[in-house]
């Protein structure tokens, strides 16, 4: 959420800033109708409680000095029957004007590449050596699948479209992925959370996914009660409407949860394969820190996500993305994409991004500074990483030309000793003789 009283002072920078990011001018001029709207109603009803209280002491001093008082009361009827007119009107345009406040975007950084779409994101920098293949390597749904370790048919059975089985090597695969991940993440200071996986409607207007993006997401019973879209929304919202002692600053959280998203509006994108998927696992990164160290915080949590890849050894680039592919809540957003050989391009594995106070305003989160004024903190996320999709990329990345998976150095204890997925040692059930 931003702050309004910023947008009143400068509401042609806000209008600048915000139309980088899709917003029109006019509904910065809406927000600011309301809000004079809203402001002058207040201001009215507070004129009328101060006259009704006036009135209200002159029935009283008219009763001790036994003075009849029915036009007085009946005066008293009258200012309670506007006050209450006037808290009609200021609850609709107070409801109104949330409403539209909390649509608004985030401002993006001053060094965000402009543009309304993905093109024209800058590429920070390129790391990890790109493999020559001395024969063409296969997509990893069909690696997955000729091993036996993936299974989209049977699980398209069951569930629909967007949906897999991991079996035997595959499954223990991605369990070793997480489980990297999060040993990973805890030396670098992070707490593990296991956090719960439906949350409530507040939650999920807190971390700014309501009630933009409602169409994106699993909704059960009723409207109140949401599949958590990324581990985001119950980390972040852990300190919702608290105040966080200074002291327990920067606070680190890591989590791997199921994540559920509908993917509305992806009809015909990514319909193989373990891209883009209704439910899978993502080990989620969430940070509050003080204002003046979020950007710091920021390159921590990137580097943090890069270490992953850098020791499963998968090529990979990170890339700064533009005003209007960032997400709602960001001020800056920067990505990892690793590379698909058998598409030969990057593909997204994790997003950083620096939401600055936008997410605490939304969810009333401070801190008490050595001043003692309350501040808004700043919250940061960062995937690291998404698990079916670094499963992808070492199928990929790994595989041989007879169709085994070499499995990288770093999991080969997860993997109790396992260092290539053969057909033979894939699904035990199916090698039994």
């Amino acid at each position: 959420m931003l702050d309004i009283k910023k947008i009143r002072r400068q509401p042609d920078w806000f209008k600048e800033k915000l139309a980088t990011r899709g917003t029109k001018p006019e509904e910065i001029d809406e927000v600011l109708d309301l809000d004079a709207k809203r402001r002058d109603l207040l201001q009215q009803t507070e004129t009328m409680k101060a006259k009704r209280n006036a009135v209200s002491k002159q029935i009283g001093d008219a009763k001790r000095a036994n003075k009849p008082a029915d036009d007085i009361i009946a005066q008293m009827r009258d200012l309670g029957d506007q006050i209450s007119k006037l808290d009609e009107q200021v609850e609709k345009v107070e409801e109104e004007f949330h409403d539209k406040m909390s649509r608004l975007p985030n401002v993006p950084h001053k060094d965000d590449p402009v543009s309304l779409t993905e093109e024209g994101a800058i590429e920070l920098r390129k790391v990890g050596h790109i493999r020559d293949f001395d024969f063409e390597p296969k997509h990893h749904w069909d690696v997955g699948e000729n091993l036996g370790i993936l299974d989209f048919d049977r699980a398209r059975k069951v569930s629909g479209a967007r949906f897999v089985y991991y079996l035997g090597l595959g499954a223990q695969l991605e369990r070793a992925v997480y489980n990297f991940m999060l040993d990973e993440h805890m030396k670098e200071g992070y707490t593990e959370v296991l956090p719960p996986y439906i949350v409530n409607a507040a939650s999920m207007f807190g971390t700014g996914q309501f009630p933009k993006f409602k169409d994106g997401v699993y909704q059960v019973n009723g409207e109140d009660m949401t599949l958590i879209p990324t581990a985001e929304v119950p980390l972040t919202n852990y300190y919702r409407g608290e105040v966080i002692p200074e002291e327990e600053l920067p606070v680190k959280v890591t989590a791997l949860t199921p994540c559920f998203r509908s993917e509305a509006g992806a009809a015909g994108r990514d319909t193989r394969g373990l891209i883009r998927m209704h439910q899978f696992n993502k080990v989620e990164m969430v940070k509050y820190t003080k204002p003046e160290d979020s950007w710091k915080a920021l390159d921590s949590m990137t580097a943090n996500a890069e270490n992953i890849l850098k020791k499963l050894e998968i090529p990979y680039h990170v890339i700064r993305l533009t005003t209007g592919d960032m997400s709602f809540t960001a001020s800056e957003t920067r990505d990892l994409e690793l590379w698909m050989p058998a598409q030969h391009k990057y593909r997204e594995v994790s997003s950083c991004s620096n939401c600055l106070d936008f997410q605490a305003r939304r969810m009333h989160t401070q801190y008490r500074g050595k001043d003692g004024k309350l501040h808004y903190v700043h919250t940061l996320n960062g995937s690291g990483l998404a698990c079916g999709r670094t499963v992808a990329a070492i199928l990929e990345n790994n595989q041989n030309e007879d169709g085994s998976v070499t499995i990288p150095k770093v999991l080969v204890p997860y993997m109790h000793g396992v260092t290539k997925i053969t057909k033979e040692n894939a699904v035990p059930f199916r090698n039994k003789h």
